[in-house]
């Protein structure tokens, strides 16, 4: 699905004359005249960004941008607006904003974030589905195989986690074994770095070598 620039802007001709000079450019533009009328038909499904105006009637864009983190949305934000105010735009900037543009901006510097914006969601949403692949794997394994995942991300070799379970070297090597299948990684370095992305395992204060 290609991405798509969400305009919202309550400024009828502003808006239509900003959607024209993107799709001009070569951008997939949508654009609503206000916040409710973007969350109104907004789906997570759909790629892009969002150029959003900071001041409107109803929901300012600060607001949908509260809004839109608190329902889970990543999608990157580009503020616009005709009012500088410094304040506010540090708190767009800490609500994970990707800028903040004041109006008459550079139009080549608008593209250029709005490139970048379309690159940031390309990469949360692989980075979201490669999570919901391995959450999906590790709810394939047994107790006893999270355990001896925990303890191979620790650091411990087969030896010491047999030692520590109490099992025996040969059983911690048919559990590595399934727990490898399952998670469908090719290498110890792979399955430790996808159980790291989900908190598996810990710290521990000894220092060991994967075997």
């Amino acid at each position: 699905m290609s991405p798509q620039v969400f305009l919202v802007d309550d400024d009828d001709a502003y808006r239509r004359s900003l959607r024209f000079l993107l799709e001009s450019s070569g951008f997939n533009v949508r654009d609503f005249a206000s916040a409710e009328a973007f969350l109104r038909e907004y789906r997570e499904e759909l790629p892009g960004c969002l150029v959003l105006d900071l001041r409107m009637p109803g929901l300012s864009g600060i607001e949908l941008q509260d809004q839109l983190r608190h329902d889970g949305v990543e999608l990157p934000i580009i503020f616009i607006t005709g009012h500088g105010d410094v304040p506010v735009s540090v708190q767009a900037m800490k609500g994970g904003a990707i800028d903040f543009l004041e109006k008459p901006f550079d139009d080549a510097q608008l593209m250029d974030r709005i490139r970048e914006a379309f690159a940031l969601d390309a990469r949360r949403r692989a980075e979201r589905e490669e999570r919901e692949r391995v959450a999906a794997r590790l709810q394939r394994l047994t107790r006893r195989e999270n355990e001896v995942l925990a303890l191979l991300v620790q650091g411990y070799s087969n030896k010491e986690i047999a030692e520590k379970l109490d099992v025996s070297h040969r059983t911690v090597e048919v559990h590595r074994a399934r727990i490898m299948h399952k998670m469908e990684a090719g290498s110890l370095a792979e399955l430790v770095q996808a159980a790291v992305r989900f908190g598996i395992g810990g710290k521990d204060e000894s220092t060991h070598s994967f075997g």
